[in-house]
């Protein structure tokens, strides 16, 4: 089938439960081209289920209001670990897994690779007890595919506005956090596939990535 651009049209087969996660340091971009792959699936027959984490349940989004506090977020890296996995477990049991089983597809914006980058490589956690802790939030499920958006920490702390407790880390924490992704990119290359998102308009980006996803979902 011949594919060029953005313009091809394939047709979603009905039934194929794939989870498909968007992965980023903040300012990457990920969350506006998520949107934009949501809205071509549409076009394309498919009828996708699209999440945030934190978030995307009762719980979660007030999980998420907290983390994202200025005032109320914690204060201790543990303990934003495990509000990140509480949020993430609730989301999974709820929506994520009865959307795979019912044969949809899932996009996802973050999932555990954010926080391995943010908690393990950014914060310093112990690896060990992270990777228990996450396993536990999700056990037994992992993305199909994982879109890595790529981007200097410096020209996406510019993009994101550095609002809320997260964006207003150091350009050091987003370089570990950065460098975390891609490592994680390197070991897991099959799964994960590196964007580079620097200089490239946001058409450009939504075009790579379609072509990844037409070659996971379409044959």
């Amino acid at each position: 089938m011949k594919r060029q651009g953005c313009s091809f049209k394939l047709g979603c087969r009905g039934g194929k439960a794939v989870f498909i996660t968007f992965e980023g340091i903040d300012g990457s971009g990920k969350t506006t081209q998520l949107k934009l792959l949501a809205a071509w699936l549409r076009e394309q027959g498919c009828d996708p289920v699209t999440v945030r984490e934190p978030g995307g349940t009762a719980l979660g989004e007030n999980i998420r209001s907290l983390l994202l506090s200025l005032q109320e977020g914690p204060t201790t890296a543990t303990a934003e670990l495990l509000l990140y996995a509480a949020a993430r477990a609730e989301l999974v049991s709820t929506v994520i897994r009865p959307a795979l089983e019912a044969g949809r597809i899932v996009l996802a914006d973050r999932f555990s690779d954010s926080t391995w980058a943010y908690q393990v490589c950014g914060r310093g956690l112990e690896p060990k007890w992270a990777k228990q802790v996450l396993a536990g939030a999700a056990p037994g499920l992992k993305p199909a595919l994982t879109l890595l958006f790529d981007l200097e920490p410096a020209m996406a702390l510019a993009r994101s506005g550095r609002g809320d407790r997260l964006e207003r880390e150091s350009i050091d924490f987003f370089t570990r956090v950065r460098e975390g992704y891609l490592t994680l990119a390197a070991k897991e290359a099959q799964r994960i596939r590196v964007i580079a998102v620097n200089n490239k308009d946001i058409r450009a980006v939504q075009t790579l990535i379609r072509r990844e996803v037409a070659d996971l979902l379409f044959d």
